[in-house]
This record gives C-alpha cells, sequence and structure tokens, in this order.
C-alpha cells in the first residue's frame, strides 16, 4: 500500500503532468492590431492554419484593432509569458509608434521577446486614377500646376507614409499635406472615389488595385524593384538616399516567455514559411517572403528604427 506522502506525491505529479499537458494543447492566441478583412489580418489566418498543423496546437487569430496596432502590442505586455499570446506585426507599432507617442504603453526591447519573422515589404506612392501623373516626375509637375500644394493619404498619423510625404515635398520644394486615415481601406476607399488624388501605403494594401487598373504606383521604397512591380522605380532611383531598408513582419512575444516554447514556435514558423502554399499567396500580396530567426529579427528592427528615427528627428516631428 501507499503511504499517505507518497500518495500525495503521485497526486501532485499526476496533477502537474495533467497542467503541463492541458498548456501544451491550449489554444495560442495570435493578437492582431487591425481590424478582420485587412492586410496583416489575412496574413495572420493563413499563417494560423498551418502553423496549427505544424505545432499541434490550435493558433487562434485574436483581432484587437485601434490606434494603428497600439491596444494589441498594450494586450500582449499584460499577458501572462506562458506562450499561449503571441503579436503578429509589421513595423509601424515595433518600430514607429514608439517614436512618435509619448507615452505608448509599451517598450518593444523592454517588454516583448522577439519570435520570429517571416517577410519584408514597401511602402510606395500611388495615384489614383483620375490623376494624371505616371511618374513622380510627372506628379511634382501636376502638383506644381495646382499652386504647388496638394494633399495625400496615409493610412495612419505619425507613420512612414507620413514622413516619406514629408520627404517628398521637402525633395521638391511642394506643400504636400498628409490626410491621416484610420487604415489603408478608407483611404484606398477615396482613392476611388475620387476624393483624394494620390496616397502613399504599403504594396499589399496596393497591388491587388494595381493590378486591375484601379490605382496607379508610381515609386516604392527600398533597395530593389519588386517583383510584383518590376516596372516601377524605387525611390533611391529617383535620387532619395537612406531609405533602402524595408518594413518587415514578425511576431512577438511577451517578455519572459520560456526559451523552449519559442524555440519550438519559431522552427515551426521556418518550416511553413517555406511551404509553396504559404509562400505563393504572399509573394502576391507583394511581400518578399524569407524566415527570420528570433536574432535576424530583432537586428533588423533595430536597424530599421535607426533609420527612421533620424527621418522623424530630421522632420521636427514631436511626439504627441
Amino acid at each position: 500500500m501507499l503511504s499517505r506522502r507518497r500518495f500525495s506525491a503521485a497526486l501532485l505529479s499526476t496533477a502537474a503532468l495533467g497542467s503541463a499537458r492541458a498548456q501544451s494543447e491550449a489554444p495560442i492566441h495570435l493578437l492582431v492590431g487591425f481590424p478582420a478583412g485587412g492586410g496583416s489580418d489575412v496574413i495572420a489566418r493563413l499563417l494560423a492554419e498551418k502553423l496549427q498543423s505544424a505545432l499541434g496546437r490550435p493558433v487562434l487569430v485574436d483581432n484587437r484593432p485601434g490606434a494603428g496596432g497600439q491596444i494589441a502590442a498594450q494586450q500582449l505586455k499584460a499577458a501572462r509569458a506562458d506562450g499561449a499570446t503571441l503579436f503578429l506585426s509589421h513595423d509601424h507599432t515595433i518600430s514607429i509608434l514608439p517614436q512618435v507617442v509619448k507615452k505608448p504603453g509599451y517598450d518593444p526591447r523592454v517588454d516583448f521577446e522577439p519570435v520570429g519573422g517571416f517577410a519584408t515589404f514597401v511602402n510606395g506612392l500611388a495615384m489614383a486614377r483620375g490623376t494624371p501623373a505616371r511618374t513622380v516626375a510627372e506628379f511634382v509637375d501636376w502638383v506644381r500646376s495646382r499652386g504647388g500644394h496638394g494633399a495625400v493619404g496615409i493610412p495612419a498619423p505619425a507613420s512612414t507614409p507620413e514622413f516619406l510625404v514629408r520627404l517628398i515635398g521637402q525633395k521638391y520644394g511642394l506643400g504636400l499635406t498628409p490626410v491621416p486615415y484610420k487604415g489603408s481601406a478608407p483611404m484606398i476607399a477615396d482613392m476611388l472615389g475620387g476624393q483624394i488624388p494620390a496616397g502613399v501605403g504599403s504594396v499589399p494594401d496596393f497591388i491587388e488595385f494595381q493590378r486591375a487598373g484601379k490605382l496607379r504606383m508610381i515609386a516604392v521604397l527600398g533597395g530593389r524593384r519588386q517583383a510584383a512591380l518590376p516596372d516601377v522605380p524605387t525611390f533611391s532611383e529617383l535620387g532619395f538616399k537612406g531609405l533602402e531598408d524595408t518594413p518587415f513582419y514578425g511576431i512577438w512575444a511577451p517578455k519572459g516567455t520560456p526559451a523552449d516554447f519559442i524555440n519550438r514556435f519559431t522552427r515551426a514558423l521556418d518550416k511553413v514559411v517555406a511551404l509553396p502554399e504559404v509562400e505563393r499567396p504572399l509573394t502576391e500580396l507583394g511581400l518578399s517572403v524569407g524566415y527570420m530567426s528570433p536574432r535576424q529579427l530583432d537586428a533588423r528592427e533595430r536597424a530599421y528604427t535607426e533609420v527612421w528615427s533620424r527621418i522623424i528627428r530630421d522632420s521636427g516631428f514631436q511626439p504627441q
């Protein structure tokens, strides 16, 4: 017969094993800081489906839209560091918001652990169909013909698109006004409706409208032309310097998340990103697909932040 002490120890061991098993089978909530149906949401759902198979554990997309991803980032900071909550984001929430908001409520380098990256992309300048310009030079001439002032839509205030609009205006001596929207979808809707003549946003947001001939991209960021837009020049080709580093997509965990969980997840991400049924649709969205380890993602974030911190500082922008 088991002694009372041995019996209690056996019960505790069984309970611990049950708890560990339940935790390993519990859903992983993948936070997304933008609404369902948007670019980040589409990407997250594609990855979640394949990650679920690779991990043998449910992966659920959890949309927490608002404030350019700030709400979702704050939710990640508040989550337990047990592997049950992760955050899929692009550069805006991770690199830009902490520089342009006085109290964002989180510090990515203090509160988050990089888990892995899976793609880069570029922003670009697009014309509404009713705007006659087909090149940046023609756009500059068109704005000058209208008194040297013009409005350009941007998907969020104090974002890289806003600072790109400022750089274009400075370079050509134009009075360009960035017009902020609550995301790319309403901005593009106004471009399609002729309410605004131009917009700056990501290639993934513009690409389907470009292919359908409803919008016209005339320049993109990055150090090379995009495979999805081989005829569209880069701003570097047009004489803009220091804009070669590209935005990125990655996944982060709360600080203190166990290393063994991060290792398992990032290995699964590596396998999933290489699948043709994942790589192909992401490429069609205008992303450059490629796995980044936690260390590589951290290095890319730091390099990108350094570039844009200089641009933000030189623009004279004051954190709000």
